[in-house]
């Protein structure tokens, strides 16, 4: 996973994935601190990410199953 100097994929001085600022710390991959990490995190349960997929029909009610 990383080169022989310890650095991470995408080069040295490849950016953080959440703030873009600073440059990524092995222990954190792909971020720079435990903040961006948990800030991302946050981003994702509270809904502010979403992944794109084709609208969830409505379920018929005379199907006779139980929501």
């Amino acid at each position: 996973m990383f080169s022989e100097q310890g650095e991470a994929p995408g080069g040295p001085g490849a950016a953080c994935v959440f703030c873009r600022r600073h440059p990524i710390v092995p222990a954190w991959r792909p971020f720079c601190s435990e903040r961006c990490k948990v800030q991302d995190l946050a981003r994702w349960a509270d809904g502010s990410y979403r992944v794109a997929s084709d609208p969830v029909p409505d379920p018929d009610p005379e199907d006779g199953h139980p929501m």
